[in-house]
């Protein structure tokens, strides 16, 4: 393969900047730098020429044999002073190398994938570690990295393997005795797998909700104080408010934290009949988006029912409640009064949702493992059958371990590297 390099932290002024090198000119590159290669995982420090001897800058480097380092081939890390003059610097002298050519997005990781250093999930889970904006995002993320999945599918294979082994047996011998029957075993080993997978399956829609966010829809009549309880749990003004109904009137999106969950807070518009056609649209959008929402918050007032359908975790809550006598379940974004508390009562919902939540995080898991379980209950009709149907059970076995290894990228992957390496940056 090329060797490839890129600068591996963020472009511009910054205290130290990494240049990474992989490939089998790595070590040469360092060579041609400073003249003889550091042991390998050894920081050293050193000055850096180019070929006419001039001096580039002094920095510590860091060099990782095949077998030790990320990608999987020879590794030079470059750790210098992060100015924007020294980078180039440097980049112009490896572009001047043979054998040496710029990566490309998500290069390095490709490589540790294609040298078996990473399996497919885990590259998903570094991909979602770059993006981790909270901290159950970071915990998930540093979840699947860890190769959590991975080894769960490889539990499950091995066990539909031993159950594979056992029919074909029963194939392969069809005209002579076999001593033991080996359905019950063959069955013990495929409800196993079943149930696992069931369980997984029904708790990726909230992993994928940590990975992607939540979303929480505050819903109620015009002026009734939606925008100002957005401002309030925003912290600023995200959100025009006026006394004049009808003043919003698209799906306002605020970006939050609420105990280590990403949460989107969306401020629609007022419920209402209305002649107003601009204001017709966002009242459809309004409703669109709160019935796709995680959670709804509704505002009323007077004791007014909610003018939508409510689920059995939403929110009701008496609007200004500054206002009012009894503010037990009232809120006030003009004063605050009860938005920590309902700040709470959001966080308490979405935690409890998320507390069965697997290490399957993406749609793609869940159609594998759904194709996977979709084989399993198919084998277990077949086996109801005798062995008159063992042949079609061990074929429907292998269908189901052909679909737990594309989980982690043994087969049927090609289609989906693109996508997932376009979300890498340069130099990772």
């Amino acid at each position: 393969m090329d060797t490839v390099y890129a600068l591996s932290t963020a472009s511009g002024k910054a205290g130290v900047a990494v240049i990474r090198i992989s490939g089998p000119e790595a070590l040469n590159a360092v060579r041609a730098f400073c003249g003889e290669v550091p042991p390998f995982r050894t920081a050293s420090l050193r000055v850096l020429r180019d070929r006419a001897g001039t001096r580039l800058d002094e920095a510590l480097v860091l060099t990782f044999p095949k077998d030790g380092s990320f990608t999987g081939e020879e590794v030079a890390e470059l750790q210098t002073h992060g100015s924007v003059a020294v980078i180039s610097s440097l980049l112009t002298a490896l572009s001047g190398m043979d054998g040496l050519r710029p990566a490309e997005p998500g290069e390095f990781t490709r490589r540790a994938l294609q040298n078996g250093r990473l399996d497919l999930a885990q590259v998903e889970g570094l991909a979602d570690l770059i993006e981790a904006e909270t901290e159950a995002q970071r915990r998930q993320a540093l979840r699947v990295l860890s190769g959590d999945l991975g080894k769960r599918a490889e539990g499950w294979r091995q066990k539909l393997i031993r159950a594979a082994a056992l029919l074909e047996a029963t194939i392969d011998f069809a005209d002579e005795e076999v001593p033991v029957d080996v359905s019950p075993e063959v069955s013990e080993l495929v409800t196993d797998v079943m149930s696992a997978l069931s369980s997984e399956i029904d708790g990726v829609r909230s992993a994928e909700r940590i990975r992607t966010g939540f979303e929480v829809a505050i819903i109620g009549a015009p002026n009734v104080g939606k925008s100002t309880l957005l401002n309030s749990l925003a912290g600023r003004d995200a959100a025009i408010t006026s006394e004049f109904a009808g003043t919003t009137r698209d799906v306002i999106e605020v970006r939050m934290d609420l105990g280590g969950l990403p949460v989107t807070l969306l401020d629609t518009a007022g419920l209402r009949e209305t002649d107003d056609v601009v204001e017709t649209i966002g009242i459809d959008r309004a409703r669109q988006r709160a019935s796709q929402a995680d959670l709804r918050v509704f505002l009323v007032e007077n004791g007014t029912a909610p003018d939508f359908e409510v689920a059995a975790d939403d929110i009701i809550l008496n609007a200004k409640a500054d206002l009012l006598d009894d503010t037990a379940d009232g809120i006030s974004g003009k004063t605050g009064l009860g938005v920590s508390r309902l700040v709470d009562r959001i966080t308490d919902v979405l935690k409890l949702r998320v507390a069965g939540v697997g290490v399957a995080t993406r749609l793609r898991h869940q159609q594998a493992m759904e194709r996977g379980h979709a084989s399993l209950g198919v084998v277990l009709q077949l086996m109801r059958q005798g062995e008159d149907a063992s042949d079609i059970a061990a074929e429907e076995l292998r269908s189901a371990i052909r679909a737990l290894d594309s989980l982690v990228g043994r087969v049927d992957i090609e289609n989906v590297l693109d996508e997932i390496f376009a979300s890498f940056c340069l130099g990772k």
